[in-house]
């Protein structure tokens, strides 16, 4: 898996006072100590941090919660419960100061989010509480990409949570994101058959055209198919341009033209005749999970409007992408946002 990019360092406390809290509270923290006394430290770190936040000193508040949350994680998996209380609290505190998300702020909950033991329960709610925290206070509604890639990446390298990882590289636009989560999908599909490859796929290309990055789209489908070929010889593939072709695997070959069809820019008949040629191929595969997904590309790249009627499945998928809600169109279901010319998503050029 790619590497997460290394936030920026929290600043050192810069009041006298509050660095002398705080080294006095950590003076407390040692590897190996008993809970009770962790709990001792985290209570009296609450306590002391109430104070400020009462006093709405959040500056200082931040610094003791970010600082002696950080030494409690840091003594392992012994100390991961109170020192993820204290990391919780640290974003509820986020979030009463209406702190926004910039390179320092983040830089406190990544560093808190590395420290915590994959096994610690707390590390679920604080990931949560920081994702919410970067929808109300950064310029992404879906959250901070770089805070949803370094999650999404991290959760793959884990290989537990892989369908949390997939929503999160989605969701995280960066530049290195699109490549982590083509080798996501591809280690995942090879625990199952090998005709069942466009399948994976298409978890990462057609929820990228969801999303208007047909960047990260592209680069999904080239890292899959090229892996794809090289690890498997006896797989017939030919090169048709930037395009592999597969001819056992029809519904690869279909996602390569569908994104040469969006390439090339708004041509409804084009991609109509490419619907239709690989539709009873697409139904007799996916049961109809790809049918939305299709409607919604139709009217976002090639203006084809798609059927009002509502669409429970729509919500949903809309819901997991983070694309407006309800209340768009007739039915409640949501307005596609019409793409003019194929984008190229914010940082990834």
């Amino acid at each position: 898996m790619a590497s997460s990019p290394s936030p920026a360092p929290a600043a050192a406390p810069t009041n006298p006072k509050i660095a002398k809290i705080i080294t006095r509270l950590q003076s407390k923290i040692t590897p190996g100590m008993p809970f009770e006394a962790q709990y001792e430290a985290a209570q009296e770190t609450r306590l002391v941090a109430a104070r400020y936040t009462k006093s709405q000193n959040y500056t200082a508040a931040i610094d003791i919660l970010s600082s002696v949350s950080q030494s409690l994680l840091k003594t392992g998996p012994t100390g991961g419960g109170s020192g993820g209380d204290l990391a919780i609290l640290l974003v509820d505190v986020y979030k009463q100061a209406g702190l926004k998300v910039d390179a320092t702020s983040k830089g406190r909950v990544l560093t808190c989010l590395r420290l915590f033991d994959p096994a610690e329960p707390n590390r679920k709610k604080f990931v949560k509480d920081v994702v919410e925290w970067s929808k109300k206070y950064s310029d992404y509604p879906a959250g901070d990409p770089e805070l949803h890639h370094v999650i999404g990446s991290m959760l793959a390298e884990e290989k537990e949570s892989l369908d949390e990882a997939e929503r999160h590289l989605i969701l995280g636009t960066t530049k290195d994101s699109p490549p982590v989560l083509a080798q996501l999908e591809y280690e995942w599909y090879k625990q199952d058959e090998t005709h069942t490859a466009p399948l994976y796929c298409a978890r990462a290309v057609l929820p990228y055209l969801l999303m208007a990055n047909l960047k990260a789209a592209t680069t999904c489908y080239k890292v899959f198919t090229s892996q794809l070929a090289a690890e498997n010889p006896s797989l017939a593939v030919q090169d048709v341009g930037e395009t592999k072709i597969f001819p056992s695997l029809p519904l690869m070959n279909f996602l390569g033209l569908l994104i040469v069809a969006v390439q090339k820019g708004n041509n409804p008949e084009v991609f109509r005749q490419l619907k239709g040629k690989y539709m009873p191929t697409i139904k007799e595969a996916t049961d109809g999970v790809w049918d939305t997904a299709l409607e919604l590309i139709g009217e976002m790249y090639f203006g084809i409007q798609r059927p009002r009627q509502s669409n429970p499945l729509f919500d949903m998928m809309g819901s997991f992408l983070g694309m407006p809600g309800g209340g768009g169109g007739s039915g409640g279901r949501p307005m596609a946002r019409r793409v003019e010319a194929a984008p190229a998503a914010e940082g990834l050029d």
